[in-house]
């Protein structure tokens, strides 16, 4: 994968226009609705592999947020 991609990226669909979608596109891929914590993983994972990311899932979901929150605060500075 190209080092030029931003980690993570913005995304809105009609099809769910209340939702707030961030996608990380590094290892490991997932996208996030940030709306509802719902969290879809891009990646195949071995079973230990499964474990270890669904624990680390709350790191995730903090830094898409975190994202989300620096580039919002961007729009509006």
């Amino acid at each position: 994968m190209s080092e030029t991609l931003p980690e993570f990226l913005l995304a809105d669909n009609a099809d769910f226009p209340d939702a707030i979608f961030v996608v990380h596109t590094h290892f490991p891929r997932f996208i996030i609705n940030l709306t509802n914590d719902d969290l879809e993983w891009w990646e195949t994972f071995s079973k230990e592999d499964k474990e270890q990311a669904t624990t680390e899932m709350a790191h995730w979901i903090e830094r898409a947020t975190a994202f989300y929150d620096n580039e919002i605060n961007t729009y509006t500075d």
